[in-house]
């Protein structure tokens, strides 16, 4: 078995737990506002919350 086999077949980790992404999204809003970058956090939350599972 060669070293790229070896790398495809090995167990990923979650770019971010789930908790995580709930944080960011938290502190995306947080800094959401008129401004450009504001607008931008605000729409980048609200697209990466609606991807989260609902939760308790």
């Amino acid at each position: 078995m060669d070293e790229l086999s070896a790398y495809l077949r090995a167990p990923r980790l979650p770019l971010l737990t789930l908790d995580e992404a709930r944080e960011a999204v938290r502190l995306l809003l947080h800094f959401a506002d008129e401004s450009p970058e504001g607008r931008a956090a605000g729409e980048w939350a609200a697209d990466v919350a609606l991807r989260l599972p609902a939760g308790d």
